[in-house]
């Protein structure tokens, strides 16, 4: 009489798929197609997620890194404008639209600071840049007049310029004469003090526009992370 044999559930030749005649066989080729073909689109997917969060984290990055620096960037404006310093040799505050230029009062005189928008080359979309130059602090007279002279003829390419911001499309500063007003329009006339007490003034000692006493900048953004308008207010310091 012949006996047939029985396989114990855990036997390691029980997970041996075995075909109608006994014989065991492995997986087929279209078995193994279909299961890489499912692991493919499963990674393809893992990484779209990967890459997605990276993506994000990155964008987050450079936005937080623009913020920083704008507001680093408007620290200093703030700073020099409440710097200001009007003297009888050159205005403490001109804005001739393309330029802001003032005098402000430094550790060991007064020094020269401009702060420009330069726009970007023909052909260049996203915007200028905005740029700042302080000169060296100075204790006469010349030596200032010198100075602000020297900065009307610059072309943003002095040794100094510091490159601030990027992505500037338009400006506008505004200054406080009693109201808002555009600070290339006539505010109110500074008198010399020699020519209040009765006495001629100096050549050098005119009548100017007097200071205001605020300033607002109004700057328009364009850039891939800054962008939309921005605006901010200064009160000039004593």
């Amino acid at each position: 009489m012949s006996t047939q044999r029985f396989t114990s559930a855990s036997s390691p030749t029980a997970t041996r798929r075995r075909s109608p005649g006994g014989i065991s066989r492995g997986f087929t080729l279209v078995e193994v197609l279909v299961a890489m073909m499912i692991m493919a689109i499963l990674a393809v997917m893992a990484w779209q997620g990967v890459d997605g969060i990276v993506r994000a984290r990155d964008a987050s990055q450079v936005r937080l890194e623009q913020t920083l620096r704008l507001n680093t960037v408007l620290a200093q404006w703030e700073q020099d404008l409440m710097s200001v310093q009007e003297t009888p040799a050159v205005p403490g505050l001109t804005f001739d639209g393309a330029t802001v230029r003032m005098t402000r009062r430094a550790e060991r005189g007064l020094q020269v600071v401009t702060w420009p928008l330069q726009p970007a080359p023909e052909g260049i979309t996203g915007g200028g840049t905005w740029l700042r130059w302080a000169g060296p602090a100075v204790a006469t007279s010349n030596e200032l007049q010198e100075m602000w002279m020297r900065t009307q003829q610059f072309q943003g390419v002095e040794v100094g310029q510091l490159r601030t911001l990027k992505g500037i499309t338009q400006w506008q500063v505004y200054c406080y004469w009693g109201s808002w007003s555009n600070c290339q329009s006539t505010g109110d006339v500074a008198t010399p003090a020699a020519a209040a007490s009765g006495a001629s003034a100096p050549r050098d000692q005119q009548a100017r526009q007097s200071l205001p006493s605020g300033v607002r900048l109004v700057l328009e953004f364009a850039g891939p992370t800054l962008n939309g308008s921005l605006s901010k207010d200064v009160a000039l310091g004593p």
